[in-house]
């Protein structure tokens, strides 16, 4: 498939996560969203309500980031809000491990972590960010393996409010780690198109960015855009 052929709309989960976003801001969101058809629009578990609602008649779904940005809370508390997103309509969960706990070597820690937000989504698509700014290639592998082994969609790589956003040899990495079954999704930092295209490429089966419609229409990209 060549970039011209790439339906980019239908990779996208258009993302708004700042702390001072407005409801005004989540509305133009979801028109956007539903304008261009994309996959999902990624929001804060505060603004769940209001996303479902302004979507319950399209085909654009609702995700919530958990533990967002940092992972390091505790894992009852992950749990607890990944269930109240999705009682409030999340249909996907994105939530962020902690990496702390892995850079300490708690790998049994950071699995259970995982493992009790997976067990609250049961057929919720979860999707675990490995914030791989953060990490080694050999710590990326051990948590693509965990995640794989959990049977989780999705292995994402970034917050967007970290160090650096993905990378496309992370992409590649995590695609032969956790093979052709599970999900890859490039996040942070895919601003326009042909870093769009890239990720795709690169074993990318979702892409967050709040530049959507920037990509699929072929704009320039936003530089001040997550």
């Amino acid at each position: 498939m060549t970039t011209e052929q790439i339906d980019y709309a239908r990779y996208i989960d258009h993302t708004l996560l700042a702390m001072d976003t407005t409801e005004s801001q989540i509305n133009q969101l979801c028109e956007e969203a539903r304008q261009h058809n994309f996959y999902a629009v990624c929001v804060n578990s505060g603004y769940v309500p209001l996303a479902a609602h302004l979507l319950q008649e399209s085909n654009v779904k609702v995700c919530s980031v958990i533990g967002f940005p940092l992972g390091a809370g505790l894992t009852v508390s992950k749990a607890f809000e990944a269930k109240a997103a999705i009682a409030a309509g999340a249909q996907e969960i994105d939530m962020v491990i902690n990496v702390g706990w892995l850079k300490s070597g708690l790998n049994d820690e950071v699995k259970a972590d995982i493992a009790a937000v997976r067990e609250v989504c049961a057929a919720i698509p979860l999707k675990v960010i490995l914030e791989t700014c953060l990490l080694s290639d050999e710590q990326i592998v051990v948590v693509c393996e965990m995640c794989r082994e959990l049977d989780v969609a999705f292995v994402k790589t970034s917050t967007g409010f970290s160090t650096g956003g993905a990378r496309e040899d992370h992409v590649k990495l995590m695609r032969a780690t956790v093979g052709s079954e599970m999900g890859v999704k490039a996040s942070g930092a895919v601003r326009d198109r042909a870093t769009a295209g890239k990720m795709i490429a690169a074993g990318a089966t979702r892409i967050g960015t709040s530049s959507g419609v920037a990509i699929v229409s072929g704009d320039a990209a936003d530089t001040g855009s997550y």
